[in-house]
């Protein structure tokens, strides 16, 4: 069979560094997806508080207010050995949560956590903008698919292990496991054989080369309705995420069975990234991100039922309809931005598409003390079919093209 002729999710395995990536993201997104469920946890049996419990996404999302200017660092240097830095930066800052064992030390492990989300876009801007240069403009939808699916995937175990690693060792045993996955990770970015030329002097200040990135992604007709659309998605995203331990206890399980309930969210998401190719390919991005989030309001609306299967099956739907969203916005971006400034655009998106979740887990964290949360779920679900409304419209025909030239996404 010719190269032509294989499978575009084929044709993305057989190249090494893709290969050696996407085992990056597995490791690393293993640790990660394990912390996130164990800290709130954490904080849940330290301090007795849903509120607090849900602040610790808060913690690890506010970083990313300042992605415009994060996003800069990635333009100023060669992608690689940044990944690999950050990749370290973050294997040691987890040593510092083996002492969290009181309701006082809980400042701790906010500020662990906000260090680690601005580290996060750091890394995910270089990792963008590195992920453009090596992979044809073709085949990003693939390769972001297989990326959602490495990352998101790991919710089927990852939740549950750190969930039992917490039960049997307590939280720092899963610090310990997230730190030594990062350090892993940092010898398969080692490996990656990706050759970057030296960018050029960065001209202007500091604040006109934020702006640079701001200006490209806000005046383009392509990228603006998407990550609109994600913003307000991940606004419905962030409100939904603080109402899990409020689900989990409605349901009459202890907070550990929210494990359970990311684990069946990731194997809806190891299929939607599977699949996110040829969807973006015979959709269009616009309708293959309305179609997820139609399909993310349902779930959302129908976890208010009191049911153990509805749950579940909430789950995996949430699974299935998230990431479409960000995986249509992420790719487009990459398509349709020089390779100059790639970071800054990546970044800024990201800050779009997820400041309104910051928003969301910090006005979700209170009302959740406060307001029914079934009342708040079936709510959810309605907004997000509105917000789904206006890209079921024809999309633009650029977001249909995928024969644009490598030098369009990463000019030499």
């Amino acid at each position: 069979m010719t190269t032509k002729t294989t499978w575009p999710l084929v044709r993305v395995l057989r190249d090494r560094d893709a290969g050696l990536y996407l085992s990056g993201v597995v490791v690393s997104g293993f640790g990660t997806s394990a912390l996130w469920l164990a800290s709130g946890v954490w904080v849940k049996d330290l301090t007795g508080s849903d509120g607090l419990a849900a602040l610790c996404m808060l913690a690890m999302w506010l970083p990313t207010l300042a992605g415009p200017l994060l996003g800069t660092l990635a333009d100023r240097g060669r992608r690689k050995p940044l990944l690999i830095g950050v990749n370290l930066l973050l294997g040691a800052l987890l040593l510092a949560l083996v002492g969290v064992d009181a309701p006082g030390d809980v400042w701790l492990l906010y500020a662990v956590l906000f260090v680690y989300g601005a580290a996060g876009v750091v890394h995910d801007a270089a990792e963008s903008a590195l992920v453009a240069t090596a992979v044809d403009p073709a085949l990003l939808g693939d390769f972001n698919g297989l990326r959602m699916t490495a990352t998101e995937g790991m919710k089927l175990l990852a939740p549950l292990a750190g969930a039992g690693l917490y039960a049997a060792y307590g939280g720092a045993s899963v610090a310990l496991l997230d730190a030594a996955t990062f350090v892993l990770a940092t010898g398969l970015y080692a490996l990656l054989r990706v050759r970057e030329d030296k960018p050029a002097r960065p001209a202007g200040s500091h604040r006109q080369r934020t702006v640079e990135g701001v200006r490209h992604l806000w005046a383009h007709p392509v990228l603006r309705p998407l990550v609109l659309a994600g913003g307000a998605t991940m606004l419905c995203a962030g409100l939904n995420g603080a109402m899990v331990y409020a689900v989990v206890d409605g349901l009459g399980h202890s907070p550990a069975y929210t494990g359970v309930l990311y684990a069946v969210q990731g194997a809806g998401s190891v299929a939607v990234g599977l699949l996110s190719g040829p969807a973006l390919r015979h959709l269009g991005a616009r309708r293959f991100a309305a179609s997820g989030i139609a399909l993310l309001a349902l779930a959302v609306g129908l976890r208010a039922v009191p049911s153990d299967p509805v749950a579940l099956v909430c789950g995996a739907a949430i699974g299935v309809g998230l990431p479409a969203v960000l995986i249509a916005a992420l790719t487009s971006v990459q398509r349709e931005t020089p390779g100059a400034l790639l970071g800054r655009v990546t970044a800024t998106a990201h800050t779009l598409v997820y400041t309104p979740n910051v928003v969301g887990l910090a006005a979700g964290a209170a009302l959740v003390e406060l307001v029914s949360h079934r009342l708040v779920l079936v709510a959810l679900g309605v907004v997000l079919l509105v917000a789904a409304a206006p890209l079921c419209q024809s999309p633009a025909r650029a977001e249909r093209t995928v024969s644009r030239s490598p030098s369009d996404a990463s000019p030499a």
